[in-house]
């Protein structure tokens, strides 16, 4: 099964097993000549359901039965974003949310309230919100400035945009008693950045991804957000992020 899709920009044609990955990328669906193609095959579909039990176990998650066009959506993906890498576009784990032409973006790891604290910008700023990504946006870094890309693998949500939108700035979320956002340092920032960008096994493409987290790190404001799960959270972060002020 083929078809031709629009990623970060690029075209990019799927030659799958199976036609889930057909349906998740949908929205993304073009026409034109492809720049490269990404094919699988039934070991790729095995690998990930390797990958995809072992993370069960580390977390402590009772074993799933994942179907194979599930797991070749996975498979998919991270032919992709390895393909992207040397495009200087990287995969990160987190929420992104545009409002007024600017995105803002808040990682954490799962269950602490991205999604939730993304909803709520969306529900304090009405339609001036767009979700362009709910798990996994692409992040293409250039001098001084970084894109976010919306992309189809974006949670069980499934809120994404097809679009692109400068990126003003991230926050690791926390949770807390009490609202609070601070600006820190890529160096205490650093931990979770890393932690959140896609790991590739190969040595090479492992390399360029530090040095893209690196970059990233170094291109936007970076904060601390602790908070509760309510729309005052929500107005405090965004005038916080959009003025660059702390609270």
């Amino acid at each position: 099964m083929r078809g031709i899709y629009r990623f970060a920009g690029r075209r990019a044609e799927i030659d799958s097993l199976f036609p889930d990955v057909h349906e998740l990328c949908r929205a993304y669906r073009t026409a034109g000549t492809p720049g490269f193609t990404i094919r699988t095959a039934p070991e790729d579909i095995d690998r990930e359901r390797e990958r995809a039990g072992a993370e069960a176990r580390r977390e402590g998650r009772p074993p799933q039965k994942w179907t194979e066009g599930y797991l070749e959506t996975l498979a998919v993906y991270r032919a992709l974003t390895g393909r992207l890498l040397g495009e200087n576009i990287l995969l990160f784990h987190g929420s992104a949310v545009a409002a007024d032409g600017a995105c803002y973006l808040f990682t954490a790891k799962s269950g602490t309230g991205k999604s939730t604290h993304a909803r709520l910008w969306r529900e304090l700023l009405g339609e001036r919100a767009v979700m362009v990504n709910d798990d996994k946006p692409l992040l293409e870094i250039t001098d001084g400035s970084v894109t976010v890309w919306g992309t189809p693998w974006s949670g069980k949500h499934r809120l994404d945009r097809d679009i692109a939108v400068p990126l003003a700035g991230i926050s690791l979320l926390e949770r807390g008693e009490d609202n609070s956002i601070r600006p820190i340092s890529p160096g205490e920032a650093w931990p979770v950045l890393l932690q959140q960008c896609g790991r590739p096994e190969e040595p090479e493409a492992l390399a360029k991804t530090l040095a893209l987290a690196d970059r990233l790190a170094h291109s936007v404001p970076l904060y601390r957000l602790r908070c509760r799960p309510d729309i005052e959270a929500a107005r405090m972060a965004y005038e916080a992020m959009r003025k660059g002020k702390t609270t």
